[in-house]
């Protein structure tokens, strides 16, 4: 397959959104996630999961 460059004006392009209006709700849902690990692995690295944070409070009884 060929690479090609098209310069259009920014606004003029519809093929972005009759691609995602193509698609039906599961394969959106899929493609966002697809998008999403993308941007994790480029921000995060390999590291996976939530970072939690955990705060130690004491109280006094009375």
């Amino acid at each position: 397959m060929e690479k090609v460059i098209r310069i259009v004006k920014k606004g003029s392009d519809d093929s972005n959104l009759d691609y995602w209006l193509s698609l039906n709700y599961s394969e959106r849902m899929q493609e966002l996630e697809k998008i999403r690990l993308e941007v994790n692995q480029r921000l995060y690295g390999d590291y996976k999961g939530f970072q939690r944070v955990f705060k130690v409070v004491k109280r006094k009884r009375g």
